[in-house]
């Protein structure tokens, strides 16, 4: 079991931000109960700080009862609500899209609502791309390539085509899912919007659009965190990528915000409040 280290910024403690960074994975089930963390001075290498900090985060961890210490090199996730959790079955589907930018969460905010509900997770790049990035190569262009005109307009389609496909099957059976992909053209165009709302309306499913809002340092720490080959490209070139993006888009039509800044309220307690609207509880 691995520790990716995002870097850290200056705008948040740091153990705080180690804090949260673990806590994330826990509630996204990247790391399950009974995992075993590295030792205090593995974990200081990994994110590069001191030993004190990782200590002080996980004191944070300790308190709010997701990890025990076992003993200063023993750490051991506790979450045994993992393994509790009650499948939701609605009486009519509801499909929820998340989108958002590189880098703004949606996939974590997924897993989140995935692991609370039972409800499938229908991420883009999982589904897609393997398939993607031999269409790419076989186009004579780079398998990370998500820039291009021949991405853009012969590709890109295709993903979006094979998404919607897989969602409305899930819907068709009666089962609610949670969509996650950027949705930047999609949640942009009023008649996409309407086609995609009619078509769950017509099964008897509610559809409820989520953005992920995320500043642009807390998108370029969670992309470098990831690491993937498809943003490279923006990475190379940070500036020029937001330069042309709008961090203050907003879906046209009624939608939920998620705060996913390094200095928001956690993640987990927003993707509680979402839920609780969506099932009335």
């Amino acid at each position: 079991m691995t520790l990716p280290r995002p870097p850290l910024t200056r705008r948040e403690a740091l153990h705080q931000q180690i804090a949260r960074h673990v806590r994330n994975d826990i509630e996204a089930g990247v790391l399950r109960d009974g995992d075993v963390l590295p030792s205090t001075r593995e974990l200081a290498a990994r994110w590069d700080v001191s030993v004190y900090t990782v200590t002080e985060a996980m004191k944070v961890l300790a308190d709010d009862g997701v990890i025990v210490s076992k003993s200063r090199s023993r750490r051991v996730v506790q979450a045994p609500e993992q393994a509790r959790r009650t499948d939701i079955r609605l009486r009519n589907p509801h499909v929820v899209l998340i989108g958002g930018y590189a880098g703004s969460g949606k996939t974590e905010l997924g897993r989140i609502l995935a692991r609370e509900t039972g409800w499938p997770i229908l991420d883009k790049d999982t589904l897609t791309r393997p398939l993607v990035e031999t269409a790419l190569e076989a186009l004579s262009q780079s398998p990370h390539d998500r820039e291009s005109d021949t991405y853009l307009n012969a590709v890109r389609p295709r993903e979006y085509e094979a998404l919607a496909a897989a969602t409305l099957e899930n819907v068709e059976c009666g089962t609610s899912a949670i969509v996650t992909a950027p949705f930047i053209r999609e949640f942009g165009d009023d008649e996409w919007l309407r086609r995609t709302q009619a078509s769950y309306e017509a099964l008897n499913a509610t559809m409820t659009l989520v953005w992920m809002y995320c500043d642009i340092p807390t998108m370029h720490t969670y992309l470098r965190r990831r690491g993937a080959g498809r943003d490279t490209a923006k990475l190379t070139d940070w500036p020029g990528y937001t330069a042309i993006i709008d961090p203050n888009f907003r879906p046209p039509v009624p939608h939920i915000v998620i705060d996913n800044c390094a200095s928001s309220t956690s993640l987990q307690a927003q993707a509680k409040t979402l839920l609780d609207g969506i099932i009335g509880r």
